[in-house]
């Protein structure tokens, strides 16, 4: 039968150039050795002579070289090598021989190695190309970032991706699978859709090396993220009446609908998308991000209500899309951020000019029909992912398309653009151009998944109406346009409108709310991330609703009352109003009589303030805002707040005393990554927000810190550091587990004497 396994452990690494050592006999001894995910631009310091766009992390060139073992048989085998990721410009040799390259730094892509292999050790060798950093609008990562799989099959078996499996006329008494396959040299294929408990529900037997089989299923179980249900598919080729390989598909049964007057409809069920964009990066970790750091903070994000999620703007981890299967967040798996012509790269801070203008654009042209074909054959088994987007903002005004219809225009994000970049020019790229790429890429993934709709997230949707670029979409997805609803659905009544990308604003939220039409909204972003930076010594983007960490901002709270019912309440703090949400933050401290502003975020209808047990005063929540301010004059102590069915409660801490280390879990398994949040504490067990220390780390056992955060925006302290500032008296510690069975112990401490301490053990 198959076998698959990650082949992510005790990989070689050279950070330079390495003639020669695509020779399978080269000597690498002496290189580092490193585990994947792996990213090597969080291994160094930021400066500003990288580009302020990618977070001021280098790039380079590297080498990354991997022995291992292949049994006697193997000669008899199919065998594939899978990359889920390299950033980029990648070439591959295995045994000496060049396998090819791949100029994403996104797409996932493999190679068939089965005439190269050997029995006892192989050598696989990769390249990567990374030497100019403004070539994105937001941090990339540098190397290989995702896993490696090795596949070893028989050589009669399902071809790479040669299954589709799809739900169809769905009720709730019935639904018909159809599978798709390609089995190379097979002649015929079984495939049985198991529930979860293990029980075969259907089974169905298809002659031939291809072709489709089809299942009818009684009372099914139906995917959404209420209840994420999933069945899988056991899948299995056949020869001479012989089983020769088998594959195990998780599957999900769900019906989507996008109605131009309605909105969405998932399983019959009209449903808002709730939903946020995030970048694939986690501070600290850059881009090499493990599932289970993305599973905390998807976690997060759907205990505020979220249930989708856009992967802005480019193919996302595989296991992200896993993820998401099993807790239930639907899915906009995005492609590109840029076609033909090269957008704007900001190098010395955001809306700096002059630009750089590298990136994919020099690629696309070569490689977009690879690159969208590998997204779509990778993730269309997935039933968290409901749509299909071909492009992010490719329609930006002038940057780089232009047209006669608008002399002069401005986007979304163009403060400070200059008179010359705002005008028409003829002699930059015709916006004319965007139907026709729009409509080859849409028959693209029309050829590979025709069930699932395909749309761009456009940001100038007042042109894109006019080329005919909108049009060619299934679904028109607006970016920051609310003020175009209405009369665009007034005026293109068979269009399936949406938010592809909103402000955090509650007005933004009101105009999908609001109105039937509007399938939902999409927010930037969920998470906070490096890049698309303002400027030096800031390296990151602050749009989140969670910060770096993944610890709640307000801002989290604001959109949790917005899109949850359960009542909660959540107290915040300002030294002025003037930022409203985003000035505010936990920390309860001052001089006496300063004037603060205290907020409290809820879903409630009423909330009265207390300080210190006395009543500041009873107020009635705005509903649109979900939050209510008080005017207050500080005193030592705490503050509360009361609604209904919920209270929060606020100290002013006293000066730290000891550092406290708690871990999400404290048994682990080889290779876990374990989160251990970081907070200083008071004599009284209270946070210590207002006090921020130098905190140093130690770490005692088979393991290793993968990185420390805190979050805080200008703080440029090199990753590789064992020491770090808490930021509003809290951080984040990564740490892996080795293989060695037996305790770890992490120690942190200050210089100003407080120290904590946790332990942890590997089974």
């Amino acid at each position: 039968m198959a076998h698959t396994e990650k082949i992510n452990e005790n990989w070689k690494f050279h950070l330079g150039d390495a003639p020669g050592a695509d020779y399978m006999g080269y000597d690498d001894s002496a290189w580092r050795t490193v585990t994947l995910p792996h990213d090597w631009a969080v291994e160094h310091p930021f400066s500003r002579a990288h580009s302020s766009g990618t977070g001021y992390l280098p790039g380079g060139t590297a080498i990354y070289r991997k022995h291992f073992i292949l049994p006697d048989n193997i000669k008899d085998k199919r065998v594939r090598i899978n990359f889920d990721g390299v950033y980029k410009h990648s070439r591959v040799w295995i045994n000496s021989n060049y396998l090819g390259s791949r100029a994403s730094g996104y797409s996932p892509f493999s190679f068939d190695i089965s005439d190269f292999v050997r029995p006892g050790e192989n050598v696989l060798a990769v390249r990567v190309e990374h030497n100019e950093t403004a070539d994105s609008r937001w941090y990339t990562g540098s190397g290989i970032y995702r896993d490696v799989v090795l596949s070893i099959s028989s050589r009669f078996s399902f071809a790479e991706n040669g299954i589709f499996i799809e739900a169809k006329n769905i009720s709730e008494n019935a639904a018909e699978i159809v599978i798709e396959y390609t089995a190379d040299g097979c002649d015929a294929a079984e495939f049985a859709l198991i529930d979860k408990f293990g029980s075969a529900v259907a089974r169905v037997k298809s002659e031939g090396e291809k072709g489709k089989a089809f299942l009818s299923v009684k009372k099914p179980e139906l995917w959404s993220p209420d209840e994420p249900y999933l069945y899988s598919v056991c899948c299995q080729t056949l020869k001479n009446g012989e089983i020769t390989d088998t594959e195990t598909i998780p599957f999900g049964i769900r019906s989507l609908r996008f109605d131009a007057n309605e909105g969405f409809f998932l399983n019959g069920v009209n449903t808002k998308i709730k939903g946020v964009c995030f970048h694939h990066d986690a501070g600290c970790l850059g881009a090499a991000v493990s599932e289970s750091v993305w599973e905390r903070r998807l976690k997060k994000l759907k205990a505020a209500g979220c249930n989708a999620v856009r992967t802005a703007h480019n193919p996302p981890f595989a296991g992200l899309l896993s993820l998401c299967d099993r807790l239930g967040l639907m899915v906009m798996d995005e492609a590109f951020d840029e076609w033909e012509g090269a957008k704007n790269k900001w190098w010395q801070g955001h809306n700096v000019y002059p630009p750089k203008r590298y990136g994919y654009a020099e690629d696309f042209p070569l490689w977009h029909k690879e690159d969208l074909k590998s997204m779509v054959l990778r993730d269309r088994n997935h039933p968290s992912v409901i749509m299909w987007s071909i492009g992010n903002e490719i329609d930006y005004p002038n940057d780089p398309y232009v047209t006669p219809y608008f002399d002069e225009v401005l986007g979304n994000n163009d403060n400070g653009k200059p008179a010359e970049e705002r005008r028409y020019n003829d002699k930059k790229p015709d916006a004319s151009r965007l139907p026709v790429v729009s409509r080859e890429l849409v028959s693209i993934v029309r050829k590979l998944d025709a069930g699932r709709p395909v749309l761009s997230a456009m940001s100038f949707p007042e042109l894109s109406t006019l080329t005919g670029f909108a049009q060619t979409l299934d679904i028109w997805g607006y970016n920051y346009r609310e003020n175009l609803y209405e009369q665009h659905h007034k005026s293109f009544p068979e269009a399936v409108i949406f938010g592809s990308e909103n402000s955090h604003s509650p007005e933004a939220w009101f105009s999908a709310a609001d109105n039937s039409y509007i399938c939902g909204q999409f927010l930037w972003t969920g998470i906070d991330f490096l890049g698309e930076c303002a400027g030096w010594p800031v390296r990151i983007s602050q749009a989140g609703m969670l910060d770096l960490c993944g610890y709640e901002k307000p801002l989290y709270y604001q959109r949790k009352a917005l899109w949850t019912n359960e009542p909660f309440a959540k107290l915040a703090v300002s030294k002025t109003q003037k930022r409203g949400v985003r000035g505010d933050n936990y920390v309860y401290s001052g001089i006496i009589g300063e004037t603060l502003f205290i907020s409290c975020y809820t879903n409630e209808e009423n909330a009265e303030l207390f300080i210190n047990g006395k009543s500041a005063g009873k107020k009635s929540v705005d509903k649109k805002l979900c939050r209510v301010t008080w005017e207050i004059e500080y005193v030592p102590g705490e503050i509360s707040v009361k609604t209904e069915n919920a209270f929060d409660i606020l100290y002013s801490a006293e000066e730290a005393k000891k550092i406290i280390l708690t871990p999400e879990k404290e048994v682990l398994s080889d290779g876990d990554i374990v989160h251990i949040e970081v907070s200083l504490e008071d004599k009284n067990g209270h946070i210590a927000s207002a006090e921020d220390k130098e905190v140093y780390y130690q770490l005692l056992g088979d393991a290793e810190i993968l990185g420390i955060e805190n979050g805080k925006p200008d703080d440029l302290t090199p990753y590789s550091e064992k020491f770090r500032t808490t930021y509003n008296g809290r951080a984040l510690v990564y740490l892996r587990a080795g293989s060695l069975k037996g305790k770890i112990k992490l120690f942190a401490y200050a210089k100003c004497g407080i120290a904590g301490e946790t332990e942890l053990i590997i089974k």
